[in-house]
């Protein structure tokens, strides 16, 4: 995706969150229960196929239930996180 496009931010965020969901051993399910929204949204968010919007409450009830910074879902995409996505 290109950082360019107004849409880039949910990529990033959506790429942290899976990232950071994955460090925690958290399935989508597990994580979509302890934030109280739908398994199908958390699913949406993290796919690359969908672009699913998300509200800035949004970004921080999934740092709260990740027990991290807010900060962490806004860092930059490591070299292996944007080749792991385009497979």
């Amino acid at each position: 995706m290109n950082k360019e496009d107004e849409n880039y931010i949910y990529y990033l965020i959506s790429q942290n969150l899976k990232k950071q969901r994955k460090l925690k051993h958290m399935t989508q399910a597990e994580f979509a229960e302890r934030c109280n929204y739908s398994t199908g949204f958390i699913m949406n968010i993290e796919s690359s196929n969908y672009h699913q919007t998300f509200s800035l409450g949004t970004i921080w009830r999934f740092a709260e239930v990740l027990g991290i910074d807010v900060r962490e879902l806004l860092k930059p995409l490591s070299d292996d996180q944007q080749k792991e996505d385009k497979k």
